[in-house]
């Protein structure tokens, strides 16, 4: 954080860069929970595999997001 107006443009660039990365994971998300749970309604998945699921989904979005930490 600093008082230099020239860092603006630079600021927009990273919040363009996390927004990009922040739909991908939302989009990723919804689709894997979207295919478990059409599994689970057509009786080919469990609960246990929905959960395993999430939470790859959870640890694969964080390891998406630290793309951003080598700015």
């Amino acid at each position: 954080m600093e008082d230099d107006p020239s860092k603006v443009s630079e600021a927009i660039l990273i919040a363009k860069k996390t927004r990009k990365i922040v739909w991908q994971n939302i989009i990723f998300a919804m689709g894997v929970k979207a295919f478990f749970i059409a599994l689970g309604g057509l009786g080919l998945a469990s609960m246990w595999e929905a959960v395993f699921a999430d939470m790859g989904v959870a640890l694969l979005a964080i390891f998406n997001s630290t793309r951003m930490l080598k700015q």
